[in-house]
């Protein structure tokens, strides 16, 4: 329940504010198809939508005055599954160009796991943090915040401060 002190400070929107468990109840199905025909996975896809339910009731009283607030948690959701698919194809070319460096005669995986989680560990605590949040536990910059107690800004930093120590690390081309 919001103050009603705060609400009469907020100036007058041109529309009404809808209701959100109204385009809650009448979007969710929907954009859990769009999620799930984008990534695959109902978990996933279930989850993404979430995370844009949750973006959009923190900035409620602005999205829901919208005249259609459910496109503005539809449009949240595409970034959020384009976001994803970046993150798996980077992880993807990672893990090829660590296989490909591999001795053919040991066993691939772990000395995969072995070397990448080692080169993880040598990492400044801060960066093997959010790199295995990321990336390992697949976590949002804006969760990994959360969890760290600090600003999306500095999780972006010391991500892109660990991917290009783990590429230095590692012997790959820290650009791609």
């Amino acid at each position: 329940m919001e103050d009603p002190a705060a609400l009469e400070a907020v100036p007058e929107t041109r529309y009404a504010v809808a209701s959100f468990d109204d385009v809650y109840r009448s979007e969710f199905a929907g954009l859990v198809r769009v999620a799930y025909a984008l990534t695959g996975r109902r978990d996933v896809a279930e989850e993404l939508v979430q995370d844009a339910f949750e973006a959009a009731h923190r900035r409620w009283r602005r999205v829901g005055a919208y005249d259609q607030p459910g496109a503005w948690v539809r449009r949240v959701v595409l970034h959020r599954c384009i976001g994803r698919h970046r993150r798996l194809a980077t992880e993807a070319r990672l893990l090829v160009r660590l296989g490909q460096r591999r001795d053919t005669a040991a066993d691939a995986t772990p000395m995969l796991d072995h070397e990448l989680l080692g080169a993880i560990r040598a990492l400044p605590a801060r960066q093997a943090q959010v790199i295995t949040l990321v990336f390992l536990d697949d976590r949002t910059v804006d969760e990994t915040a959360t969890l760290l107690g600090c600003g999306p800004e500095t999780v972006r930093t010391h991500l892109r401060r660990g991917r290009l120590a783990l590429a230095a690390r590692l012997g790959i081309d820290g650009e791609t």
